[in-house]
């Protein structure tokens, strides 16, 4: 069983709790806060990407990530990422490519989206990845051990390829840090 992802007090879910897709667990609302959007010091952002099927987008986002689902029509669907909202467009015969940027010993795709979470949220979503038999394009590791920006992070891609980073600060306030990384 894929474990459910819980989302903030708080953050819209554009669907019924506890209600299940495909025999998973909808995300219940935590009394832990995933994200700096859903707490409302911030302002939740929006992107929009290209898919080359909407079907697998609908189970890739709403089952495997446990996204909750919004509006939708024939070629587009709106999920809540963690209090943020993506939208997968229908692009017939789209197929995501991306370039390798080194980062800490690590080929990270570029493009890529993501969010930074807390590290329960960041150890679940990854053991919910891995049970769901996505593969990892990076695994979860921590990277840039003893510095300001030292994170856990993992890469994956969804059914249309396009890649997606999940980070955890062992220190959230430096997210927002400014170094210069050797």
């Amino acid at each position: 069983m894929i474990p459910a992802l819980h989302l903030p007090v708080g953050t819209p879910t554009f669907g019924r709790q506890g209600a299940t897709h495909q025999g998973l667990q909808r995300p219940a609302r935590s009394q832990r806060y995933l994200s700096r959007a859903a707490s409302g010091s911030i302002q939740p952002f929006h992107l929009a990407i290209p898919v080359n099927n909407i079907a697998e987008a609908r189970d890739f986002y709403g089952r495997i990530m446990g996204c909750p689902e919004g509006r939708s029509a024939k070629t587009w669907v709106d999920y809540n990422l963690f209090g943020h909202q993506i939208v997968c467009h229908h692009v017939a015969g789209y197929n995501a490519s991306s370039a390798a940027n080194a980062v800490d010993g690590d080929a990270v795709p570029v493009p890529h989206f993501g969010l930074a979470m807390d590290a329960d949220s960041f150890h679940a979503l990854a053991e919910r990845v891995r049970k769901a038999g996505i593969r990892f394009e990076i695994e979860p590791h921590l990277r840039f051990k003893g510095a300001p920006g030292e994170q856990y992070t993992m890469f994956f891609k969804d059914p249309s390829g396009n890649a997606l980073e999940f980070k955890s600060m062992t220190n959230p306030d430096n997210l927002f840090s400014k170094y210069v990384v050797d």
